[in-house]
């Protein structure tokens, strides 16, 4: 008498499964049900009791969840975490009364943190930026965004590029590179706007294209950034090189960017506080995800709110991210933007959750692979010390998470 050997490598059971897969029941749920990973990838899930055997011989190791939730891992598709420097002395200025775009006319803003940057090494640039990260996967963010944007000459761009691959090495966590070299115009610039513009289209993105150090390329379109004209040739340079795009749009005022960054295809277009209904529609249209950023929002005490009803009657992805940054979103929390999302924007829990998952997954053209308990793909999941999962949205501080797994295997918590 032989015995078959157990076709999966874990089986976690006795947990209430929230797939976030769109249509039918809220969330996804599946209540009393079982997922199993082999080679790192979800081999198997659905109600417990249509297992195909006893978990015993269908798996090596089998793991109770206990009455646990267990969702897709958390996707923060919109981060500038690779940088040095910090800017509280701008966060008093605007408490006493100056607004983001003086500062940035006076030299504060984003070129403060480009001197800090340019001045860091790539061996200081991932020794600052990894306990950012680290902050996050402990709370189950295992995909990461980072961009460039604060060194805006040659070397420093590429070293902020290496640097994010660098932290996917180090870190259990899958890193997407954007190179946003056109985030503000260089000192060394000032009054040259079209040779800076060529400049990133003539020599740095062919250099970070050849060095494959970038998964997209992303531009800060408005008026305080970059015109719609500006950033198109940006974005031709980056379609010539086979980069998708994404795009900072309506911002601080309407310049017409969710619709050009629509025309282009992009992954997502971020931000989008003024966004229009023909940018919406666009947008849709398009499949472009519409990345709101609470932290930002709240951060810069703005009042203008996403048009959140327009996106849904445009039928448009809506995905939700830290936006970590030194200067407009100091965030290290996803989860509290979930509650952000909610709170400030009137979103549900449930879109909130969509937003850090499966629309996030989209944002960063990792669809196929992430944001959804789905049989085939990677087996990153987290498991929830929670009664339903609206608390993800609903707590205000705060880590219910109890295992963070990332291929199968817990890289954070203890089950």
């Amino acid at each position: 008498m032989t015995t078959s050997r157990p076709r999966w490598e874990r089986l976690w059971t006795a947990a209430r499964l929230a797939t976030m897969v769109e249509g039918g029941a809220a969330y996804g749920a599946i209540e009393d049900g079982a997922l199993a990973v082999a080679n790192g990838r979800i081999a198997w899930l659905g109600p417990r009791a249509e297992l195909p055997g006893a978990p015993q011989d269908l798996a090596r190791r089998v793991i109770d969840g206990g009455g646990r939730w267990i969702t897709p891992a958390l996707i923060d598709c919109h981060t500038h975490i690779v940088h040095a420097g910090n800017r509280a002395g701008e966060f008093e200025q605007r408490l006493e009364g100056a607004s983001y775009a003086e500062i940035a006319r006076s030299g504060g803003g984003i070129l403060s943190t480009v001197r800090a940057t340019r001045a860091a090494s790539e061996d200081a640039l991932v020794a600052l930026a990894r306990p950012r990260v680290a902050a996050l996967l402990a709370e189950g963010v295992t995909a990461i965004e980072i961009k460039s944007g604060y060194g805006l000459d040659r070397e420093t761009e590429l070293r902020m590029l290496r640097a994010a691959r660098r932290i996917g090495e180090l870190l259990p966590v899958t890193v997407r590179a954007t190179f946003l070299g056109a985030h503000a115009l260089p000192p060394e610039y000032a009054g040259r706007r079209g040779d800076y513009i060529d400049f990133i289209r003539r020599e740095v993105l062919p250099a970070v294209a050849a060095e494959g150090l970038a998964d997209a390329v992303d531009a800060f379109c408005e008026t305080i950034g970059f015109t719609p004209e500006e950033t198109e040739r940006v974005f031709a340079a980056a379609r010539a090189l086979g980069l998708p795009v994404k795009l900072h749009a309506e911002q601080l005022s309407d310049q017409g960017g969710a619709a050009l960054a629509a025309r282009f295809g992009a992954l997502s277009a971020d931000h989008l506080e003024y966004l229009s209904a023909e940018g919406a529609a666009a947008m849709a249209a398009a499949g472009t995800v519409a990345v709101l950023l609470p932290g930002a929002f709240y951060f810069l005490r703005e009042t203008r709110v996403p048009p959140v009803d327009l996106l849904r009657r445009a039928g448009a992805p809506i995905a939700i991210a830290t936006d970590s940054n030194p200067g407009s979103s100091p965030a290290g929390s996803l989860l509290l933007m979930l509650n952000m999302a909610a709170t400030l924007f009137r979103l549900t829990p449930e879109e909130a959750l969509a937003g850090a998952t499966r629309n996030a997954a989209r944002a960063l053209g990792l669809a196929s692979e992430r944001g959804t308990l789905e049989v085939g793909k990677a087996a990153d999941f987290i498991l929830w010390d929670i009664e339903t999962p609206a608390e993800l949205a609903y707590r205000i501080g705060g880590n219910p998470a109890a295992a963070v797994i990332r291929a199968g295997e817990t890289v954070a918590g203890g089950i």
